[in-house]
């Protein structure tokens, strides 16, 4: 089930006695973890009633038996087991089906003996963070779901898209009474990410620092938000397609002033080339087209960072992309290396991009 379904279910009919939380989306989780803890534990109750533990820890069959006794100080108890991956007895790299069923026939019949006759007024709950549901974490996470196959609710916590990541950005901006633009919401999201809890971390930061009587600015948002500075990298960008050395420079001075530490900021400036010689080599022309290529392959792309990847391949030819990474590598090689000052190294690379204008397309 849904976040959502499983907060309308848990607020019509009685928790179940064992749930499993699958994924990395960290935001809903905390919301159902709170709702269900409200559900299960009267708050005079949640000191003893809680019980946090690990898999790392501690083996599934302790879990259990931890679980079928009574508190003496709690009629009610809620039980939070993390990594619970890690109840699999083989590698979860493993993709034999046949080593599967061997070796975990013994643990699921531990957890099927429970399920017969789970103990009253007791919730268990497995999380497995550890992986998600795309990419090359996708048949782990079906091995973890396999294994859990017995337990009567799941609960899916996916990745926002990112239209969902902007109408809850919105709608958390409007909670706090934050005044925030589209341009300046755009960075915003491409900082965090398109991460739902840092998102609502930073619009929680902004709603105290700004108030509501002023609308959020760009300064605000690099004063406040760990890798704003991305608005100055695609401004970067930006005057390196067009040969713009005197603006390109002046990126590199905002960056040394504001505090940014370069290595880093090449970082940014990497993985905005290298997205976009993808996407060129792969002939991807529009923004749809960018977020559907970058998702199947498992990389998270929302519609601004997309629009930004798109405008990087318009305005270079393959081989001017090529080269930039080429020389960012070196860069990136220096800057390991402690060659000199950081600002010099990138200053260097700048005037490198901005030379040769014969090869423009």
């Amino acid at each position: 089930m849904t976040p959502e379904q499983f907060l309308a279910r848990l607020g019509k009919q009685p928790p179940s006695p064992v749930y499993l939380f699958l994924g990395q989306e960290a935001y809903q989780r905390r919301i159902c973890r709170e709702a269900l803890t409200a559900r299960v534990l009267p708050e005079q109750a949640r000191a003893e009633g809680l019980t946090a533990t690990d898999l790392e820890s501690v083996s599934l069959s302790e879990v259990l038996d931890d679980a079928r006794s009574l508190s003496l100080f709690s009629s009610e108890r809620l039980i939070w087991v993390a990594s619970a991956e890690l109840a699999l007895p083989r590698r979860l790299t493993s993709n034999s089906d046949d080593e599967d069923t061997a070796g975990s026939s013994s643990s699921t019949s531990v957890l099927g003996e429970y399920l017969k006759q789970p103990t009253a007024g007791t919730v268990v709950v497995f999380e497995c963070t550890r992986f998600d549901f795309a990419g090359d974490d996708r048949p782990k996470l079906e091995r973890v779901q396999k294994f859990y196959s017995d337990v009567p609710a799941v609960v899916e916590f996916r990745q926002f898209t990112p239209e969902a990541c902007r109408h809850l950005a919105q709608q958390l901006a409007r909670e706090k009474n934050l005044k925030i633009g589209g341009a300046e919401l755009a960075i915003l999201l491409d900082a965090v990410a398109g991460d739902a809890s840092r998102m609502a971390a930073e619009i929680e930061k902004l709603s105290l620092f700004v108030g509501s009587e002023r609308a959020v600015t760009a300064e605000d948002l690099r004063a406040l938000v760990p890798n704003s500075a991305q608005s100055t990298i695609f401004a970067l960008v930006s005057a390196l397609g067009k040969r713009d050395r005197r603006n390109a420079l002046r990126s590199v001075d905002i960056l040394v002033r504001e505090g940014e530490y370069l290595p880093l900021a090449l970082t940014f400036l990497s993985t905005q080339f290298r997205l976009a010689l993808a996407a060129k080599e792969s002939r991807v022309n529009s923004v749809q087209q960018a977020i559907s290529y970058f998702s199947k392959l498992g990389v998270r792309m929302w519609r601004d960072r997309a629009e930004q990847v798109i405008t990087t391949a318009n305005t270079f030819s393959k081989e001017q992309l090529g080269k930039a990474v080429r020389l960012i590598y070196e860069t990136d090689k220096k800057f390991r290396e402690g060659y000199k000052d950081d600002r010099v190294i990138m200053e260097t690379m700048v005037l490198a991009l901005t030379t040769d204008r014969q090869a423009r397309t």
